[in-house]
């Protein structure tokens, strides 16, 4: 199987022996408390599950400064993004050695993590906007990374941590969150050496599913990862239950046996483009995947990417060795009329607009709402329906 990223073996953060959980856990309600934001409790999260894989916790300045200017840290290490613990107020912390991290995320603030702190640093404004100009290529507040980012705080706390649980992601997606470490063992015991992933925030159409297809035959993988974020997202964007339930139908009905993994992460969506598809093909190569998809506007919003940005950072930026994960580069797919298949376009240059059915995504929705059935050379109709009861349900909620 493909090795992690910067180690011979995965070395996750969460405390797996329950007698060792157990003593952190009873020492950690006496220890001086830091009520997390939900970034720096997705990054514990992340950490936790072997996914930032070989990181020790989170970073301290001088590699915030160094990953967004080099993608690398102060030590040489690649790396895409900076994996931070940021925040406003450090007073219940000051001078202490070590602290409880608690998740905002869940009522009551349990205890997410212990972390040993290195070092509290005050971080510029100026350099808040550096490092968010590096990573999400704009400081427009309308960006919902950035607007996010600059919002979280100007102390940095930086050490290595302990992980005790995996917040409400195990809870609440039970038979889809997964550990880089659980996958790398499915992956084993189904007997796959070569595994294609598939990033997805979305909920996925024809388009999504043959795209797949299309790349596990390309690379001869033996079985297809689709990896979910279930995390923290902008708001109009389709909630993780309702796409976990339409990704999982799909898989079901229109994908042959021990073909795919349905699996999802914990962690929010940064809407980085670029560099968030590099530290997409990080983790997943930490869960033992040889190849990602890195498609059309991959991790992007709005207008702020190229279409193709996402795969131009591997060839322009990202050193051949920094990885060992190989890019399986796409274009869009949408049906075609002339052919009768769903097809990437830039393997149909004869082709019109006209020639293809591709719908808006906020056709899609109009369509949905009002009750209207997608075409099924766009949306398989058992997808298109739970798609449909959704949208229905927020259309009643806000007349």
């Amino acid at each position: 199987m493909i090795t992690p990223h910067g180690s011979a073996t995965l070395n996750p953060l969460y405390v797996a022996d329950p007698a060792a959980r157990a003593a952190l856990a009873k020492e950690a309600e006496s220890l001086p408390a830091l009520l997390l934001n939900s970034a720096a409790a997705a990054n514990a999260v992340m950490l936790g599950a072997g996914y930032f894989n070989p990181l020790p916790g989170y970073m301290n300045l001088a590699d915030m400064l160094s990953v967004a200017e080099h993608m690398r840290t102060a030590a040489g290490l690649f790396w895409p993004v900076p994996i931070v613990n940021l925040t406003g107020d450090t007073a219940a912390i000051r001078g202490q050695a070590r602290i409880a991290l608690r998740d905002p995320n869940l009522p009551g603030n349990p205890v997410l993590a212990v972390q040993q702190v290195d070092a509290i640093e005050e971080v510029g404004e100026a350099q808040l906007k550096q490092v968010a100009e590096k990573i999400f290529r704009t400081l427009d507040p309308k960006h919902p990374g950035v607007a996010t980012f600059m919002s979280l705080g100007r102390h940095l706390i930086s050490g290595p941590i302990q992980v005790l649980n995996f917040s409400y992601f195990e809870k609440d997606f039970p038979d889809t969150f997964r550990t880089a470490m659980q996958i790398r063992d499915e992956i084993n015991r189904r007997g796959w050496r070569t595994v294609v992933a598939f990033q997805t925030r979305n909920p996925m159409h024809r388009a999504h599913e043959e795209l797949c297809k299309m790349a596990k035959e390309a690379v001869k993988a033996d079985g297809i990862l689709i990896h979910m974020l279930l995390g923290r997202l902008k708001s109009g964007d389709v909630p993780a239950p309702v796409r976990n339930a339409a990704i999982r139908k799909m898989v079901e009905l229109y994908f042959p046996p021990n073909s795919v993994m349905v699996t999802g992460y914990g962690f929010d969506m940064l809407y980085a483009g670029p560099r968030e598809a590099v530290l997409h093909a990080v983790f997943r190569q930490n869960a033992g995947c040889t190849h990602l998809i890195v498609g059309r506007d991959h991790a992007g919003v709005g207008g702020y990417y190229g279409p193709f940005d996402a795969q131009a950072i591997f060839e322009k930026e990202v050193p051949r060795d920094a990885l060992k994960i190989k890019i399986f580069g796409a274009d869009n797919t949408a049906y075609s009329k002339k052919l009768g298949r769903v097809v990437m376009k830039r393997d149909a240059p004869d082709h019109t607009a006209e020639d293809f059915i591709d719908l808006s995504g906020t056709r899609v929705r109009e369509m949905l709402s009002r009750g209207e059935a997608l075409p099924v050379e766009f949306a398989r109709p058992e997808v298109a329906a739970i798609l449909m009861k959704y949208y229905q349900s927020e259309a009643a909620r806000a007349s």
